[in-house]
């Protein structure tokens, strides 16, 4: 019997070319060629320009900007690639659309955020790779292997290295507690939760702080900033409750208007933000800092096409 070799491939969808082409460079694999295109009725068009036979493709795109765009562009490459024969398809989902429906509130809605899994599948996706999902619970909607890695271990690099005195984390709310108490964990920072309440979709009320913030020095970790209500109107209770200072930073940077001006207006010193969705840089002031999750995406592809670790990237206390 033949051996079959392996042969790795990475290709781009259109809507963070960016990242794609970061990733490509920190793992030395150039990208792909790939036609995308749009009919005159909007219909897209995805063909691979060089032979994918046998390979393991992992196409990046995130599910951002154009969501339904992007998601049908990705559900079609994927298509594409296993109907040429390609051995596996990794989807690299940067930013995971649809996430914030991932159960119930309410009689008669969707869940959105297993429908977008089911898709996912059904296009022959083998596997995802993604990065700080609303709810970690929606690993749990697929039955193909998710790799979830997190941004925390970035924004602790970044804001260790600026030696701030006197931090404070500060979860916007209860459910984010979790993931702002590792981050305060590896800075050695206390920490502290909003609590909120939502009247309405995209809009939210900070009712209290818990926790002595009197006198720190805050840092705000979210999964994302949508419009920017919920995180500027925090940035403002956590001043009147005595901050001496407050940061923000959250994974997705989706800022749909009018985020980006509530962010400048907003009492906060800086807005650190990855690069999971495209920017543009021209439309953000010195306050903006963005951090590249292309190097963490990049080992963790490599780990993936290697069999190796990839929770040994962001926890080895705890590497598989």
């Amino acid at each position: 019997m033949d051996v079959v070799n392996k042969r790795i491939m990475l290709f781009s969808g259109s809507s963070n070319p960016e990242l794609a082409q970061g990733i490509s460079k920190s793992i030395g694999i150039e990208l792909g060629k790939v036609k995308l295109e749009k009919f005159a009725n909007g219909e897209i068009y995805a063909r691979f320009l060089e032979s994918v036979r046998g390979a393991d493709l992992f196409i990046v795109q995130s599910v951002a900007g154009q969501v339904n765009d992007a998601l049908m562009e990705l559900l079609i490459m994927t298509d594409a690639a296993k109907r040429a024969s390609a051995r596996s398809v990794t989807a690299v989902i940067s930013h995971y659309g649809y996430a914030r429906q991932d159960r119930k509130s309410a009689a008669r809605e969707p869940i959105t955020a297993k429908l977008v899994a089911n898709l996912l599948e059904t296009a022959g996706v083998d596997r995802t790779i993604t990065i700080d999902l609303h709810q970690g619970q929606i690993q749990g909607f697929f039955d193909t292997p998710v790799n979830h890695l997190t941004a925390l271990g970035l924004f602790a690099d970044y804001f260790g290295k600026q030696n701030i005195e006197n931090l404070c984390v500060v979860s916007p709310d209860v459910g984010r507690a979790k993931a702002a108490k590792k981050l305060a964990s590896m800075l050695g920072a206390d920490l502290a939760i909003m609590h909120k309440s939502r009247p309405a979709h995209n809009v939210s009320e900070v009712s209290n702080v818990i926790g002595d913030v009197r006198g720190k020095n805050c840092i705000v970790n979210d999964d994302m900033i949508d419009t920017a209500g919920t995180i500027t109107n925090g940035a403002k209770a956590l001043m009147e409750a005595g901050a001496a200072s407050v940061r923000i930073s959250a994974t997705h940077a989706v800022f749909s208007d009018p985020a980006i001006d509530r962010l400048e207006a907003c009492p906060a010193k800086e807005i650190v933000v990855c690069d999971t969705i495209p920017l543009d840089k021209s439309r953000l002031s010195d306050k903006f800092h963005i951090i590249s999750v292309a190097p963490l995406f990049g080992r963790a592809i490599m780990n993936v096409y290697n069999e190796g670790s990839v929770s040994e990237l962001f926890d080895p206390d705890f590497a598989l």
